[in-house]
């Protein structure tokens, strides 16, 4: 995970090569744009997708980011500005197949950042 500080009052965490398609992590990221961080670590906590501790993780890592950098931030005011997901690299394997023939597999990952302010 990368960590970093942007510079108008908002906190960066990421994380690269997440072996989940990115298809599957926006399904879980759609629901915390905009929320305040309370409310999105709630939303996380009961969501039974396998990509939301990962999210929570980095959730928290921002929210970390946020009092490391600045220590008079109000961490309860804090809101999920952005988040989003990208394609990440792409894993090819093949399958075998009937009569020779094989098909391939790809295996997707994800880079997925997360913004709060």
């Amino acid at each position: 995970m990368a960590n970093e500080a942007t510079d108008s009052g908002t906190y960066r965490a990421s994380a690269n090569k997440v072996r989940i398609s990115p298809r599957k992590v926006r399904l879980v990221v759609d629901q915390i744009r905009g929320q305040n961080v309370a409310r999105a670590l709630g939303i996380l906590e009961g969501t039974a997708k396998r990509s939301a501790p990962i999210v929570r993780t980095l959730l928290k890592s921002a929210i970390a980011n946020a009092e490391q950098q600045n220590a008079d931030v109000d961490v309860d005011a804090l809101k999920v500005q952005a988040v989003f997901v990208d394609k990440g690299q792409t894993l090819k394997r093949f399958r075998p197949r009937a009569m020779g023939r094989a098909t391939p597999i790809r295996k997707r990952s994800s880079k997925i950042t997360v913004i709060v302010g």
